[in-house]
């Protein structure tokens, strides 16, 4: 584990966990170190909520599909963040959602119940990563939240306006990439690719926008 300290210390689940406890930390833990190809599903809908994952390297999306195999991408993370956590949180019996890797991927699994409960050797991190764990899930919730604002739109064009305002205000620039690809930023807006290729064009064409794949620009 000691290859990942660089990437975990910048896991919001390990604020304020000083580096010479984590080895220690990550024993008690019981982390597991995974690797998956590109598309492999490293949790399933339908399988029980057990374990919270933290990405070391590479990307994933969660995805629901309905009944016709339809596809929307709740949220990609990559590098540092983690999934898994709000449902095993819940302790819903089944996984309403898949999660999916974009790229080969290598992440580390950890029992949701030793981050939340204290161990026999009253390890003194605990408390740090219990608090660490409510925000995650208060930001998590604000970004889902974040989300709906765009997926309420009416039309393809408020829906993409509305997400790349979002992304200009957090990147403060009129200039950003966004980590979507287009089938991907389809999926997350919960529109038809085709259209909303058509509607880039057409934004592109009046000025409103300039993009090169995942690069974009709002024009003032």
């Amino acid at each position: 584990m000691k290859n990942n300290l660089e990437v975990l210390k910048k896991c919001p689940l390990f604020d304020k966990i000083a580096e010479k406890d984590m080895d220690n930390m990550l024993s008690c833990l019981s982390a597991k170190n995974k690797h998956y190809k590109k598309n492999d599903f490293i949790f399933s809908e339908e399988d029980k909520p057990t374990y919270v994952g933290i990405i070391i390297s590479g990307s994933v999306c969660v995805v629901k599909e309905d009944f016709w195999g339809n596809r929307a991408i709740l949220a990609k993370l990559g590098e540092g963040d983690l999934f898994g956590e709000a449902f095993s949180c819940a302790e819903v019996e089944r996984l309403p959602v898949s999660v999916v890797t974009t790229e080969n991927t290598e992440v580390i699994l950890i029992d949701y119940k030793k981050i939340i409960t204290t161990c026999s050797s009253t390890c003194v991190f605990h408390t740090h990563l219990i608090n660490n764990m409510i925000k995650i899930l208060a930001n998590k919730n604000i970004m889902m939240t974040q989300k709906i604002q765009h997926i309420v739109k009416r039309t393809t064009r408020e829906k993409l306006l509305s997400y790349l305002s979002e992304q200009a205000i957090k990147c403060k620039s009129n200039e950003f990439k966004i980590h979507f690809n287009r089938q991907e930023l389809a999926d997350y807006l919960s529109v038809d690719r085709s259209a909303m290729s058509n509607e880039l064009c057409k934004m592109r064409d009046e000025g409103v926008i300039e993009f090169n794949k995942n690069e974009f620009k709002i024009k003032i």
